[in-house]
C-alpha cells in the first residue's frame, strides 16, 4: 500500500514516455535517451538529388567549348558551293551581284552551325554520345544543358532563314522559301525526331543534295535567274567530297554508333566497304572535272588539289586509330574549299 508521500506525487511534473501497444518485458526504457541523426549512406551527399561527392565533377562548357560545339571544321563544305554557284554564274559574263552572293554565303554558314549545334542536342538527349570517343560534345558530355544547346542551335538556324528570306525579296523569287524550308527540316532531322534520317543510312544523300546541288545550284540562280551546266556540274563534284567528309566522320564513330543504335552508311556497309567509297567520293569528282580542263583555261590547275585529297584517301584506307581518321577529315575538308577556289577561279578568268 503507497503511503502519503507516495500518493502526493504531481503527475505534471513526470516525463511523458510514448510506449508501444505491445512491449517486451525484458525490454529496458531510458527516459534520457537522446534520438541520435542517421548518418548518411556512403556514397551519397546528404541531401536529397545530390551528386556523390566521390563523382567527378563536370566542367561546365565556356567560350571555347561553345565554339567548338559549332565544329567550325565542317565549315568549308558550305563555303565551296556558294564559290562555286558564284563563279559559275559569273562565267556567263554578268556582273557580280555581291549582295546576292553574301546573302547565299550568309545562308549556308549560319544553317551548317545551327544543324551542327541540333546534332548535338539531338544526339545527346538520344543517347547516342554516351559512347563516344571522339570529341566530346555539349549536351552529351553534361557540360551545357540541352535547353541552352537547343536555344542556340535554333537561334543560328532563325538567323538562316532571316539572310534567306532578304535574299527571296531582293531576287524576288519567293517559290525559293519553299526550298529553303526543305533545308531547315532536312538540318534538323537528321538527327532529330522521333525517326532521324541520319539513323537510317540516308545522311550522305541529303548532304549530296543539300550540300552540293542546292546551295551550288541556289547561288547560281539567285544571281542569274537561271542554273547552267557548269553550276550543276560544279554541285556534283563538291557534294561528292562533302559526302566523303560525313562518311569518314562516321567511320570514325562507326563502332560507337552500332552500339548506340545509329545505323549510319558507314555502319551499315562496314569497315572496309566506308573506306573504299570514301576513296571513290574524293577522287571521282577530279574525274568529272574533265569537261572543265577542256573548256575552261585554267581549269587543269584543279589537279593540284589532289596533293590534299590522295594524302586523305591512303590515309583513311590504312587508319588504324580514330585520330588519323580525324586527321582524313580535315584534309578532306579542306580539299572541298581548295577545289571550289581553285575551280571557281577557273570559271571567272
Amino acid at each position: 500500500m503507497a503511503n502519503r508521500k507516495q500518493q502526493r506525487i504531481d503527475p505534471n511534473k513526470i516525463e511523458k514516455i510514448q510506449v508501444p501497444a505491445e512491449l517486451d518485458p525484458q525490454t529496458r526504457i531510458e527516459t534520457d535517451a537522446k534520438v541520435r541523426p542517421v548518418p548518411p549512406r556512403a556514397g551519397r551527399s546528404g541531401r536529397p538529388g545530390g551528386r556523390p561527392p566521390s563523382a567527378p565533377k563536370i566542367k561546365q562548357a565556356g567560350a571555347r567549348e561553345w565554339i567548338g560545339g559549332a565544329r567550325l571544321r565542317t565549315l568549308p563544305l558550305s563555303i565551296a558551293p556558294v564559290l562555286l554557284g558564284t563563279a559559275a554564274a559569273h562565267s556567263t559574263q554578268q556582273p557580280w551581284l555581291w549582295w546576292n552572293a553574301g546573302l547565299a554565303l550568309a545562308v549556308a554558314v549560319l544553317l551548317q552551325i545551327g544543324v551542327n549545334y541540333a546534332n548535338d542536342y539531338s544526339d545527346g538527349i538520344r543517347g547516342t554520345d554516351r559512347y563516344r570517343v571522339g570529341p566530346s560534345r555539349l549536351t552529351g558530355s553534361g557540360a551545357a544543358k540541352p535547353r541552352a544547346v537547343l536555344t542556340v542551335a535554333l537561334t543560328f538556324l532563325i538567323l538562316a532563314a532571316a539572310a534567306g528570306v532578304g535574299l527571296v525579296v531582293i531576287t524576288g523569287q519567293y517559290w525559293l522559301l519553299a526550298v529553303g524550308a526543305a533545308c531547315l527540316l532536312a538540318g534538323f532531322f537528321y538527327t532529330g525526331g522521333k525517326r532521324p534520317y541520319g539513323y537510317y543510312g540516308l545522311g550522305e544523300l541529303f548532304v549530296f543534295v543539300f550540300f552540293g546541288l542546292v546551295a551550288t545550284a541556289g547561288t547560281t540562280y539567285v544571281q542569274l535567274k537561271t542554273v547552267n551546266f557548269e553550276s550543276w556540274l560544279s554541285g556534283v563534284c563538291v557534294g561528292l567530297i562533302a559526302c566523303a567528309v560525313l562518311l569518314v566522320n562516321n567511320l570514325r564513330d562507326r563502332p560507337q554508333d552500332k552500339l548506340a543504335g545509329k545505323r549510319t552508311l558507314a555502319v551499315l556497309i562496314g569497315d572496309r566497304a566506308s573506306r573504299i567509297v570514301f576513296t571513290v567520293f574524293m577522287l571521282l569528282p577530279f574525274v568529272l572535272i574533265t569537261y572543265f580542263v577542256i573548256t575552261q583555261t585554267d581549269a587543269y590547275l584543279t589537279y593540284l588539289v589532289l596533293f590534299l585529297a590522295i594524302p586523305a584517301c591512303l590515309i583513311t584506307i590504312t587508319a588504324k586509330t580514330p585520330k588519323e581518321l580525324v586527321l582524313s577529315l580535315q584534309l578532306a575538308s579542306f580539299t572541298a574549299l581548295a577545289f571550289a577556289i581553285v575551280l571557281g577561279f577557273s570559271l571567272v578568268v
